[in-house]
């Protein structure tokens, strides 16, 4: 089972790495040689069937996932759970999900159409998850959805694949907080999002955060192709929750800050 899951982790980074270059420039620069442990990893999806959060959390439940907390992002208009592994090495997952009828008509349509070109089938490849778009739209599209909400402008341009991947802190050699993190990133040219602050929580909630803001890549839409933000990496520092015991779960006020990642900048 084990290795079923590394298999998948694996094949998620390489395509993660396709439209996040700077990814191994970060291992370069903070892991100097040691290899960088991942915290978590992160996917996006729409309430609609039959891509829902539930769709994508089976392809871990089936490998020994649990499932965790439940969080909502009310001004953004998602919600959200986290997946653990009994074994701790393995990387925990977060998913969320845009609540669509919250949005327009324009929006909903648009986002209907994209989901009607998702069979169920598909759904269930073991490839599903860096399956990427099944959809094509035009760049005006994406505009359009952009207005309303960043998230469905992205799932638009990306669709299914690793929204980031993040940096155990606690177990990078070398560095005692995420205050240095920052700093060392900072020294070698990235950009980190400051939306709420450079780190976003506290040892008071057991978690601090920071990610750099999303790579640029080519998309080909269906009439041009064009820039855009598209993934970014993550770092997060845990604290113990108990004597040993290290906080596993995700604080919806700081991964609020974190989903804007993928804003323009």
């Amino acid at each position: 089972m084990s290795q079923q899951v590394e298999v998948l982790f694996e094949n998620l980074w390489q395509d993660y790495l396709s439209r996040t270059p700077s990814a191994k420039k970060v291992h370069q620069i903070l892991g100097e040689g040691h290899p960088i442990v991942n915290d978590h990893v992160a996917f996006r999806t729409f309430d609609i069937s039959p891509v829902g959060l539930e769709v994508l959390a089976q392809h871990f439940l089936d490998l020994g996932y649990k499932e965790g907390g439940d969080y909502h992002f009310e001004a953004k208009k998602l919600r959200a759970k986290h997946f653990e592994h009994e074994d701790p090495e393995l990387p925990k997952v977060f998913i969320s999900e845009l609540m669509t009828a919250e949005f327009s008509e324009e929006l909903q349509k648009k986002v209907k159409d994209m989901v009607a070109q998702v069979s169920v089938e598909d759904t269930k490849k073991s490839d599903f998850l860096y399956s990427g778009t099944h959809w094509k739209v035009s760049h005006a599209d994406y505009q359009a959805l952009l207005e309303e909400s960043e998230y469905a402008a992205w799932m638009a341009a990306f669709g299914y694949c690793a929204n980031h991947f993040t940096v155990s802190v606690n177990q990078l050699p070398g560095y005692e907080s995420l205050e240095q993190v920052n700093q060392k990133l900072k020294d070698n040219g990235f950009k980190l999002n400051d939306s709420g602050g450079e780190i976003k929580g506290s040892p008071e909630v057991y978690l601090e955060q920071s990610s750099t803001m999303a790579d640029r890549h080519p998309v080909e839409f269906s009439d041009k192709t064009a820039e855009i933000p598209s993934c970014f990496y993550e770092f997060a520092k845990r604290y113990e929750i108990e004597n040993g015991k290290l906080y596993t779960g995700f604080v919806a006020a700081s991964a609020d800050k974190i989903f804007e990642s993928t804003n323009a900048n």
